[in-house]
């Protein structure tokens, strides 16, 4: 079985001459050299934008939960706006989002005026100790995300400066090099010291069960199911609209029926130009993809491993020459890799564990927003109430007055 949908396997053999030799164009022109034209796809654009209220927030809040004693004073915060980039100010942002901070007043020294400060509200603390639980209970997937990254890198090795700045893409906690790699000296050893530049975590021991990808497992799948040895294949779809060049397709055609190159096979022997290659960096990409939380992963983010899993300068456009494979967003003017066949419409289909973290978050968000608006709502009411009550007081009043009018002509 060669493609995942008889659709496509149609697709591309409506544009093949019967006449046509079969090559893989011998790569005789560079692989940079076959376009596509960048198409932007909305659904997958607003799965990124759905996501930029909550991770605003989680900006904030991380900046308060740095500071010493975890407590700021607000007009500190306030000048470090720009810094975080929140368009509004902290006032706004607390009365919009009422359930992340308490606000009290202190002193910062000894006989001062009282400034007002922000802690972490008693409702974020629960969310806070309710991720460190989830942390706990998947602990086991943590290990084999960190255990597979290192697996895919050359010399299984990856700095840990680097993973530290994809901790949020892949779910790790944010002490995940301090707390959880010294509990597992078999997996690990972490050389020099985080935050210095100059560190790395190294694999210890290779684990085949982790070094299978998941389009392998996904083929494993299919053969148990039925019966019939179904070889590893990545899904290509493109979406209604989306039309490529005819050489293209029949390149693209020819690519998906070369051998799948797992991601964690020793590639030190292939050419970077070689279709060999080309297929084991897609293969790179379509598993840190599917190991990420939400299935996609800013492209600055994943040019800072270039040198760890072999990636060319010119990577990127791996995004836009297998568009069935992967979608190039460039929502925010930030570049982002998102997998296909991770999402329908704009809503992911199979979700990470670890995925509970930020959806904790959003119902926090999202009910504090409920409590907002009934606020606002009886304020509204309230005031309505009251020019009812003037209204009617007025009405009684002119009344009276037509009434007495009324009297005195009669008299």
């Amino acid at each position: 079985m060669l493609f995942h949908s008889p659709n496509i396997s149609s697709y591309f053999n409506a544009s093949r001459n019967s006449t046509s030799v079969r090559v893989w164009l011998n790569f005789t022109a560079s692989i940079s050299s076959l376009k596509v034209v960048w198409r932007k796809d909305q659904k997958l654009d607003q799965a990124i934008h759905n996501d930029k209220s909550w991770r605003q927030c989680a900006k904030v809040i991380k900046e308060v939960l740095n500071e010493p004693g975890q407590v700021i004073p607000l007009r500190y915060l306030e000048k470090r706006r720009e810094r975080l980039r929140l368009p509004i100010k902290i006032e706004t942002f607390l009365s919009r989002n009422p359930l992340l901070f308490d606000v009290y007043y202190d002193r910062i020294k000894p006989k001062t005026e009282p400034f007002k400060f922000l802690r972490v509200s008693d409702r974020l603390q629960r969310v806070l100790d309710e991720n460190e639980r989830i942390y706990v209970e998947n602990e086991p997937l943590i290990v084999a995300k960190l255990c597979k990254l290192l697996m895919m890198s050359k010399d299984n090795v990856v700095s840990a400066d680097k993973l530290m700045h994809v901790k949020r893409e892949f779910g790790f906690p944010n002490d995940f090099l301090e707390n959880l790699v010294p509990k597992y000296p078999d997996y690990f050893r972490l050389i020099g010291n985080p935050g210095e530049g100059n560190s790395f975590l190294e694999l210890v021991s290779w684990n085949p069960r982790f070094a299978k990808s998941v389009i392998e497992h996904r083929a494993d799948e299919e053969s148990e199911l039925t019966g019939i040895k179904i070889r590893p294949f990545f899904n290509w779809k493109l979406p209604s609209g989306f039309l490529i060049r005819k050489e293209m397709r029949e390149w693209i055609r020819d690519w998906m029926e070369g051998p799948y190159i797992s991601p964690y096979d020793d590639a030190s022997n292939l050419d970077q130009a070689s279709q060999e290659m080309e297929k084991r960096t897609v293969g790179v990409f379509h598993e840190l993809l599917s190991l990420s939380l939400y299935k996609r992963i800013p492209v600055p983010i994943l040019g800072k491993f270039t040198e760890e899993y072999r990636f060319s300068n010119a990577f990127s456009s791996v995004f836009t020459r297998h568009s069935g494979i992967f979608y190039m967003s460039l929502k925010g003017g930030i570049k982002t890799a998102m997998l296909r066949e991770a999402y329908k419409g704009d809503e992911l289909i199979d979700r990470d564990p670890l995925l509970q973290v930020n959806d904790n978050f959003v119902e926090l968000l999202a009910e504090g927003r409920r409590q907002r608006d009934e606020q606002l709502n009886l304020q509204k009411q309230a005031v309505k109430n009251d020019v009812d009550v003037v209204s009617m007081r007025n009405s009684t009043l002119n009344d009276l007055d037509v009434t007495e009018s009324e009297e005195v002509y009669s008299s």
